[in-house]
């Protein structure tokens, strides 16, 4: 059984009592209190998360302007220890008696939920030593973009969609950008901050008409506005991606090769993931659990995580528990290296966490993994695709129908049909089946991945899998 959760009414009072520090120091400050009130009202020991956030997001339509949507605030998440019960809240209000309300609920609460021999803080000695997330380069210094300039942004990309033949109209056109500072303490001394930026455009296309309408789309997020695609660029891809859909027909039934595009190959990576997650492991649900040292990919392909890598949303310098974040081999040359482990699976593990510990508001930290590298391989997508002679390209996928426990694989698409090597009909409405065990193993990698995606993962080729279609 997992801890005891609630959540506290949001209010609007914001900082009321920090006012004059710098946002660091607000949020350390609240969370020290937070810490010091959870132990006055007699928890054994206590962390606890505090974010505050600014967003703002445009939305276009007919070149006009449709929806803006603005958020800011602060949230704050407490976890508390009762020997070895555990209890998490949430909320919104910084005043001083919301906050000693937030502990007293969580002390109360975690004193009747179930005991749990497996949680607890980090000892002292694991916890990082330096926190420094400036290396990590995750704050844009530019000016940030107003609401006029991301609406200019939009219509620019729903401009260039609208420009490619056989695009009839744009389902939505949206750009956005934001601020987020997080700060993590806990009763064992790890106290730990960053801040990041992100800018986001997105835009979704429709091709033909009544019955015969296809949609694509294009998105794009980025740390830095300056490595973040032109708006052009950006919806003349989403309108040449919906109109190469239009016609689209069912793929014939059997046993052909399918090629993964780059948008939508991580999923398979996915899977993989969440079948070697400590918590899959430590509950004995994963098609994985017998792999360990095993073979799961062919010899030539390794699979890497690296939460520093510069400029990339999901890097950061510490885990959701205070452990030193580092780089690690998942796979090496098609072998199983371990597990993804935060504390309390690494403990039920009798093994050691691999600083993979992810945390929210409102829950203990799980097993998560930051960005997942996939090395390209040595030929590009139209060679893979030649060598298919014939064969299925999967563009997009719907609907997942995955056993966790025999890897058994089935899930809906959309793509195109191949004959001779050659791209032709676009397809749609079919199923693709087979088992993750099995063709994970035919993996061939095109060498077509590109930079600033949380999973980088190139195109794939795989053989293994049926199609359900005509």
């Amino acid at each position: 059984m997992g801890p005891t959760q609630a959540k506290t009414k949001a209010t609007s009072r914001h900082f009321h009592h920090f006012k004059g520090l710098n946002m660091s120091a607000q949020l350390e400050d609240i969370a020290n209190d937070l810490l010091k009130i959870a132990k006055g009202a007699g928890a054994d020991s206590a962390d606890t998360l505090v974010v505050n956030a600014d967003s703002v997001t445009v939305e276009v339509r007919k070149g006009k302007l449709e929806h803006i949507e603005r958020s800011e605030g602060t949230e704050l998440g407490l976890r508390v220890f009762v020997g070895q019960r555990q209890a998490c809240v949430s909320g919104s209000d910084l005043s001083q008696e919301a906050i000693a309300a937030m502990a007293e609920q969580a002390v109360a609460m975690a004193k009747v939920a179930p005991q749990d021999d497996y949680a607890g803080l980090a000892e002292v000695d694991q916890l990082a030593r330096e926190v420094d997330g400036s290396k990590l380069q995750l704050i844009d210094e530019e000016e940030r973009l107003s609401t006029e300039q991301l609406r200019e942004l939009a219509i620019e990309a729903e401009s260039a969609a609208l420009s490619v033949a056989g695009v009839s109209q744009t389902e939505s056109s949206a750009a956005g950008c934001g601020f987020q500072k997080s700060c993590m303490a806990a009763s064992n001394g790890f106290t730990g901050s960053y801040e990041s930026t992100g800018i986001s455009l997105s835009c979704a296309a429709i091709s033909g008409s009544g019955l015969g309408m296809e949609v694509d789309y294009c998105y794009e997020s980025r740390v830095h506005s300056s490595d973040l695609p032109a708006a052009e660029a950006i919806g003349l891809k989403a309108g040449q991606r919906a109109a190469s859909r239009a016609g689209a027909t069912r793929p014939p039934t059997g046993a052909y090769p399918i090629l993964f595009d780059e948008r939508i190959s991580s999923s398979l990576v996915g899977h993989l993931l969440s079948a070697i997650n400590g918590s899959a492991i430590s509950r004995g649900a994963s098609w994985l659990l017998e792999s360990l040292n095993q073979q799961v990919l062919p010899n030539d392909i390794s699979l890497f995580e690296d939460p520093e890598l510069p400029r990339q949303a999901s890097s950061k310098p510490f885990d959701g528990e205070g452990l030193k974040t580092f780089k690690k081999c998942l796979v090496k040359n098609g072998q199983l290296q371990g597990w993804i482990l935060d504390l309390a699976t690494a403990r039920k593990l009798n093994l050691q966490s691999t600083a993979n510990a992810s945390r929210n508001m409102t829950s203990p930290p799980s097993p998560n993994v930051t960005n997942i590298c996939l090395p390209d391989g040595e030929r590009s997508r139209a060679e893979l695709i030649a060598d298919m002679g014939t064969g299925l390209i999967v563009t997009s996928l719907i609907g997942s129908t995955i056993n966790p426990t025999t890897g058994d694989y089935s899930r809906g698409g959309s793509g195109f049909w191949v004959e001779n090597g050659q791209i032709g009909q676009p397809v749609s409405e079919f199923t693709i089946a087979g088992n993750l065990k099995q063709f994970l193993k035919t993996l061939v990698a095109a060498n077509d991945s590109r930079p600033f995606r949380r999973f980088r993962v190139p195109s794939l080729l795989v053989d293994g899998l049926t199609i359900a279609g005509q």
